[in-house]
């Protein structure tokens, strides 16, 4: 079973580390917002309320409050979203404790709704996508990031990352909870949602040395990019029926 009390204990390390797994999110979270940002606008120009389903220490949240968003963040971990509101600058961001099994919301509430690496921690993701799709407006659009339940994914993002990742805890990923994209894109269908674009997330080729992997640490200088490859984890933008 996944242990998702582990993001609990992070404190300002969520922020600071670079001894930790931790440090590979932040590192997403510089190709994901803007590919986020740019969908926004090809998508839903006139968005404006977004809600950020497990947001843990705000990465996305405070990125995009900084773009102008009315920002509503929500994750089970309060320990994570008091980090969070220490480092939103704008401090416009609602941060607040939430299920994402019941978002205590009403139905069409918000323009833009996003769930970045949260669906594979989760038992029900097909009710979590679902949950998201109620609260979004007709319309609007749904944002997620997850890992591909493949052989390449199990040996990279689990076993690689457990191997070479100083500080990386057991049952931070389980590969049972990894999901393929048809099955995202059939919980999505399901709720209501059309498939807008589908695309792979990867390390940059030559933003790191092959020596930074025998350190135990995130190179600063690592870089995520898209690629139209799913194998390792995928991207996906979908939206509502009107």
């Amino acid at each position: 079973m996944i242990d998702n009390s582990i993001y609990d204990t992070l404190g300002e390390r969520w922020y600071t580390a670079w001894d930790d797994p931790v440090a590979l999110l932040r590192k997403e979270n510089e190709a994901k917002w803007p590919w986020i940002l740019q969908r926004i606008g090809e998508f839903s120009a006139e968005a404006n309320t977004l809600l950020d389903v497990g947001c843990g220490a705000g990465f996305l949240s405070n990125r995009l409050s900084e773009e102008g968003f009315e920002v509503t963040g929500v994750d089970l971990s309060e320990e994570s979203l008091a980090v969070a509101q220490r480092y939103d600058s704008t401090q416009r961001v609602r941060y607040e404790k939430a299920n994402a099994y019941e978002l205590p919301y009403s139905d069409k509430s918000f323009d833009v709704v996003t769930c970045m690496d949260f669906l594979e921690h989760v038992e029900d993701p097909e009710r979590v996508i679902r949950e998201c799709a109620r609260v979004l407006r007709p319309g609007g659009v749904f944002f997620y990031h997850t890992f591909n339940r493949s052989a390449l994914s199990e040996a990279v993002i689990i076993k690689f990352v457990e191997r070479f990742v100083k500080n990386t805890p057991p049952r931070m990923h389980v590969i049972e909870l990894f999901l393929r994209p048809e099955e995202v894109l059939k919980f999505c269908d399901k709720a209501g949602l059309e498939n807008l674009d589908l695309t792979g997330l990867r390390p940059k080729w030559g933003s790191f040395s092959p020596l930074d992997i025998f350190r135990g640490i995130v190179p600063k200088t690592l870089a995520f990019t898209p690629t139209p490859n799913l194998a390792l984890s995928y991207l996906g933008v979908a939206r509502k029926d009107m």
